[in-house]
């Protein structure tokens, strides 16, 4: 333990992640070479090779894969330990950078009184997401989390708490057949032409809010593609299709509209947000605000409120990150 180096350890973790030395060397910032340096000098002293190396390929050994397998709970609990002291020492001061898509509800409006609380130094500043671009502000760092519609399911962003299952509800033109119906089955959205979102949202994100076949396999034709709600509504107002989104959202953007009609679909899974964090580089900030918005699902509306303070720490990220 004398002569552990937590460096080793990282070139390691990642390298296990990424199976080739030159992606490896780009996300610790250092050579190629200085992977291999390291991994050597792990290997070393555990005393048998942890990675198999060919010209063809680069994999772990059963060794490397207990290792692994061990390792990397005890590293993150080393990690956040060290975070969470940083943090505590300078008070987590600083800006919290929240994106949102759709609405502040109650349930997010909690979470961020209870982080002001525990955090009275941090200012949080919260920013509108565009429905086309649902991670990418977190990627490009605008923002240090986001809260986004579900699914999530890319490799460099961590799904933190999710929340606020909501029924899905059909924007349609108020002369629409369909408009006064008191509910739709979801086999009927094959009758209608189905707003999609385009922009930089990956397949099947936009595939989840604006399905292309109903359960049963009728295809549902599709409308114009749309880069925010807004845009969706005023072209479903336009008779140019029709937009799924939560009850909630048509509440507060149907107040005032004559021209939509909002009707409930039967059939189709709830729309449900996730607080979305980076990977590898979330802010004690960030994982202080998921922990914060964690503790509040569990928690009645008015019930008692923790005073512990703490940070999440959800994914894995190097020891040396810097907030």
């Amino acid at each position: 333990m004398g002569t552990l180096e937590i460096r080793e350890l990282e070139a390691f973790l990642v390298l296990a992640e990424e199976l080739h030395f030159g992606r490896a060397g780009e996300r610790l910032f250092v050579s190629q070479s200085r992977v291999s340096q390291l991994l050597k000098s792990l290997e070393a002293r555990i005393g048998a090779p942890l990675v198999e190396r060919t010209s063809r390929r680069v994999r772990l050994t059963p060794l490397g894969r207990t290792f692994l397998s061990s390792l990397r709970p005890a590293y993150e609990a080393l990690r956040a330990t060290v975070e969470e002291t940083r943090a505590a020492a300078r008070g987590t001061g600083g800006v919290l950078r929240i994106g949102f898509q759709g609405t502040i509800d109650d349930q997010l409006a909690r979470a961020v009184a209870l982080f002001e609380e525990r955090c009275p130094t941090c200012a949080v500043e919260v920013a509108e997401i565009a429905l086309s671009d649902p991670f990418g502000p977190v990627r490009r760092q605008e923002v240090d989390c986001a809260v986004a519609l579900l699914p999530v399911a890319e490799d460099d962003l961590v799904l933190g708490p999710v929340f606020s299952r909501q029924p899905q509800v059909l924007a349609l033109p108020a002369r629409h057949p369909y408009a006064s119906r008191a509910a739709l089955t979801v086999e009927e959205l094959a009758d209608v032409r189905l707003i999609g979102v385009q922009g930089d949202a990956p397949d099947y994100w936009r595939h989840a809010q604006a399905p292309r076949r109903t359960p049963n396999g009728r295809p549902i034709p599709a409308g114009p593609l749309v880069n925010t709600l807004q845009e969706g509504l005023s072209l479903a107002a336009a008779g140019r299709g029709a937009m799924l989104l939560c009850r909630p959202s048509a509440e507060y953007h149907g107040s005032g509209r004559s021209s939509l009609a909002f009707v409930p679909v039967e059939g189709l899974p709830g729309s449900l947000l996730g607080l979305v964090l980076r990977r590898t580089s979330s802010s004690p900030q960030a994982r202080a605000f998921a922990q914060a918005l964690a503790e509040t699902l569990t928690e009645p509306p008015h019930g008692p409120r923790p005073s512990r303070k703490g940070a999440g720490s959800p994914g894995t990220s190097p020891l040396t990150v810097t907030p």
